[in-house]
């Protein structure tokens, strides 16, 4: 990649990042963070906040973390009246899903994703009309609707497992091209892939690696598999956001460098106090548009409230259900 594409993407994500995420003072963040909690015992809220959101999100006011599936199933152990998302508009949709009695806000519904946006509904019908008889296995990070259209959900930390669960020689896998082609080289199943990807995952390259591992020897390197092929190949270690943190619970390892979203990094030094983590450059501009303005906010108002059709959640519900029936596993 040129060096002057890789100024022009770096550019993009500043003026991003200074849209979602305005500088406060510190007084300014102390009160809104007091507000949340004081909105949350109010309103017998839940906060349910993604790996890749920032330390004052993720440290402060977040009651359950984690990868977007365990968020969904700790909001369904809690007794709250509210559930709050702190991620992108997926990650509340299954939240929905899976507490369809509960309200479910998302602070900012804006905040969306490149990947779920590479597909719909309609394509995969057409991938059913291309490939008649193959199972459609869908990775969580996707839209309600499109779930509707598969047999399965997977997540991540799952995929193998859930692909080799349908006993067949052959699957549909959608929508990100690069955990597909990981799975492929992790099973026998012939995969048949979609086109989709993560703007912020495809930024990393080996280059970066192999850098790393000069500047830090004995460093051990662990990617997410949304990352492109080569980009894994390098690591040491594959795994969701949830296998990655399995991995530095078991491992301890002195150094590390974890090849996914920045904030990832951030959240886990304090968690590892005894690991030296490489800091890493890419954000997620549709995570950070979740801030603790628009928290409060939707505590104050209840508003951006998630609603799915009816006919589209029972089938939808019902993919996510048979996922988890083969075995749980770590989301994005």
């Amino acid at each position: 990649m040129s060096t002057h594409i890789i100024e022009e993407r770096k550019e993009h994500r500043e003026q991003q990042a200074r849209v979602t995420m305005p500088d406060l003072e510190p007084e300014a963040v102390e009160m809104l963070i007091m507000r949340i909690n004081a909105l949350k015992r109010q309103r017998n809220a839940v906060i349910l906040a993604h790996n890749y959101q920032v330390p004052e999100i993720f440290d402060r006011v977040a009651d359950v973390t984690g990868d977007s599936l365990e968020l969904a199933r700790r909001a369904a152990d809690s007794h709250a009246d509210l559930i709050v998302v702190c991620g992108v508009h997926f990650m509340a949709e299954t939240a929905k899903l899976l507490n369809p009695d509960r309200t479910v806000l998302i602070p900012d519904p804006e905040a969306g994703c490149s990947l779920a946006d590479s597909i719909t509904a309609g394509d995969v019908r057409q991938l059913r009309r291309r490939y008649p008889g193959l199972p459609v296995v869908t990775y969580v990070n996707t839209p309600a609707e499109v779930k509707a259209e598969s047999d399965i959900c997977c997540t991540s930390g799952n995929a193998v497992a859930v692909v080799e669960s349908l006993g067949v020689d052959r699957v549909i896998l959608i929508p990100d091209r690069h955990l597909a082609e990981w799975v492929a080289g992790e099973t026998s199943v012939e995969i048949v892939r979609w086109r989709g990807s993560c703007e912020v995952h495809e930024q990393f390259d080996p280059g970066q690696i192999r850098a790393y591992r000069q500047r830090t020897p004995g460093g051990v390197v662990i990617a997410h598999p949304e990352c492109p092929r080569a980009v894994l190949d390098e690591a040491d270690v594959v795994g969701s956001t949830a296998g990655m943190i399995r991995y530095l619970e078991e491992h301890h390892p002195a150094q590390a460098a974890l090849i996914t979203e920045a904030s990832m990094t951030d959240n886990l030094r304090s968690r590892f106090p005894r690991t030296a983590f490489e800091t890493v450059e890419p954000v997620c501009p549709y995570m950070k548009r979740i801030t603790l303005t628009k928290i409060v906010q939707a505590l104050e108002k209840t508003q951006f409230r998630v609603e799915i059709p009816a006919e589209i959640a029972a089938r939808a519900r019902r993919s996510v259900e048979r996922m988890l029936e083969v075995g749980r596993g770590g989301s994005k």
